[in-house]
């Protein structure tokens, strides 16, 4: 619930979540708004475009165990493939826990399927809940 009265003249527009757990938004790195700063990293199609089957699926393959590598780093927190487009873009992952662009460049050139430039990637700063990571303890509960 949250309550729309606040004694403070100085915080009066922002409204008090009676929900707030403190602990829970300094774990997760949250502002006041609950918010916080992420690496959103659009995955393109690179400029490889061989029709080696067992290169391109040993490449896919380390792909995917890179993938897995960073989310038990707690670095990746969002990973998936886009739908058939004519942007070429293949798919998206978010990243936390990366001090900088550079650094998250030289995490992303691990991947076979970029340094083999089956794929590309184009990185964004983007501003989203500080909760989103909380999704991947779930996920697991929800995977056959």
């Amino acid at each position: 619930m949250i309550r729309q009265s606040n004694p403070n003249p100085n915080t009066a527009h922002i409204p008090e979540n009676s929900n707030y757990d403190e602990a829970l938004a300094k774990k997760l790195g949250a502002d006041e708004r609950g918010m916080k700063s992420f690496f959103f990293v659009v995955l393109t199609t690179g400029t490889n475009q061989t029709k080696d089957k067992e290169f391109i699926n040993t490449s896919f393959q380390g792909h995917m165990a890179n993938i897995n590598r960073l989310v038990e780093e707690d670095k990746l927190i969002v990973a998936g493939p886009f739908g058939k487009n004519d942007d070429s873009f293949r798919g998206l992952f978010i990243f936390q826990n990366v001090a900088s662009q550079a650094d998250l460049e030289t995490l992303l050139k691990t991947d076979p399927a970029i340094k083999n430039n089956l794929l590309n990637f184009k990185i964004y700063n983007w501003y989203g809940s500080a909760a989103l990571p909380m999704y991947l303890p779930f996920s697991k509960n929800i995977t056959k």
